[in-house]
């Protein structure tokens, strides 16, 4: 596979987050390659990008972005209504391309893109990244590895304040016509894509929802009941709330006939269970997070840089020779577990995506999510 030469498209706030964590993976020279173009309808927001990474295209049209020479690769990061031409796009040029989430906003325009992938060949991907967390692997492994019984059911509960507002700061979350809708969509799209790898393929929805923020078309809350393939059931809670100083937070419950689980945590946090001998016990946040680095073979740098993901103001930073250190300095360059690492891994791992009951076949590299069949829970 040649080095990646990439461009970004938008430099919104989820712009600056891949940024951020490509920097961070092409500084410690885990994926060789070159950051090339940058694009934002705000050319200043652009050149600010591009004082950062180094790219030498700087526009305010993807146009200047796509006909940039040698590049091979985009990320797509902006307003959901502008995913589907960008695709399309680059699945014309033969480029391989990531998109943010939700591919678009209908089922139909999702069905165009993902045949304008498939037949050009393109590695793609969409950012759904719950399947990669390391507490949700870990529980994963936990519920095959316990003699619990059949499998009853979940419910999630996900909040988070509007996105209109905070660091967000994304106008066009409040518009039908740009977003395509609210809390559901959005942003726990993420949420669906995890309940049909924790619990199966989804054969029917049962969906209300509810608008009270006066954006009229965008929910902020979503009460759904998944109907899995084998017969059982699952629930999601969504909701965008107005309290700006509470995190995005979800809370997951799962039952089997002798089994509970529970984590409030959606990346690294404890996971609480109880078999059948009544007994609650507690995995901590360490054991978690040192479960998910042997499952997922992490060692050296490798694991170096998952310790420095754990925190959200790590003590590790990049040096100038690209490598990781231990610093008590100011705030590190942060990178985060769904990571694009094109070549951290021991080989390619083949994955599968779905939005709107779409898949997206992968044939990428990236930092493991690591097989979970065999967790022990002492």
């Amino acid at each position: 596979m040649p080095q990646p030469v990439i461009g970004l498209i938008g430099c919104g706030f989820i712009g600056r987050f891949h940024s951020r964590n490509l920097r961070g993976s092409l500084r410690s020279e885990l994926v060789p390659g070159e950051y090339a173009a940058v694009c934002d309808r705000e050319v200043s927001r652009a050149e600010a990008f591009a004082a950062l990474t180094g790219a030498k295209t700087v526009a305010s049209d993807a146009s200047a972005v796509f006909a940039r020479a040698g590049l091979n690769s985009v990320y797509i990061c902006t307003e959901t209504a502008e995913h589907p031409a960008l695709v399309l796009e680059a699945a014309r040029r033969g480029l391989n391309v990531f998109c943010e989430k939700p591919l678009a906003k209908t089922l139909d325009e999702v069905r165009t893109m993902v045949e304008a992938v498939e037949r050009a060949g393109v590695v793609n991907q969409v950012g759904l990244v719950l399947r990669y967390s390391p507490v949700f692997t870990v529980l994963k492994g936990m519920m095959s590895a316990l003699d619990l019984g059949p499998f009853l059911s979940a419910h999630l509960r996900d909040d988070q304040f509007f996105p209109t507002r905070g660091h967000y700061a994304s106008a066009w979350r409040g518009s039908f016509e740009r977003a395509g809708g609210g809390t559901l969509i959005e942003h726990s799209i993420h949420d669906v894509d995890l309940f049909r790898w924790l619990f199966g393929d989804i054969e029917a929805v049962r969906c209300h929802t509810r608008v009270t923020s006066g954006h009229a078309g965008v929910e902020d809350v979503a009460m759904v009941t998944f109907q899995h393939e084998g017969g059982h059931q699952t629930s999601l809670t969504s909701i965008w709330h107005q309290l700006d100083d509470r995190g995005s937070t979800r809370h997951l419950e799962v039952f089997f006939e002798g089994g509970y689980f529970a984590t409030d945590h959606d990346f690294i946090g404890p996971i609480r269970y109880q078999g059948r001998n009544g007994e609650i016990k507690e995995m901590s946040a360490e054991d978690v997070f040192e479960r998910y680095c042997a499952l997922a073979g992490l060692e050296g740098e490798e694991a170096n840089l998952a310790g420095c993901m754990r925190t959200s103001r790590s003590s590790a930073a990049f040096t100038k020779g690209g490598q990781l250190s231990r610093t008590s300095g100011p705030r590190c360059e942060r990178t985060r577990w769904w990571t694009p690492v094109i070549e951290a891994r021991r080989g390619p791992g083949k994955f599968v995506w779905r939005t709107h009951s779409i898949r997206l076949w992968l044939n990428v590299r990236l930092l493991p999510r690591a097989d979970s069949a065999a967790v022990t829970c002492g």
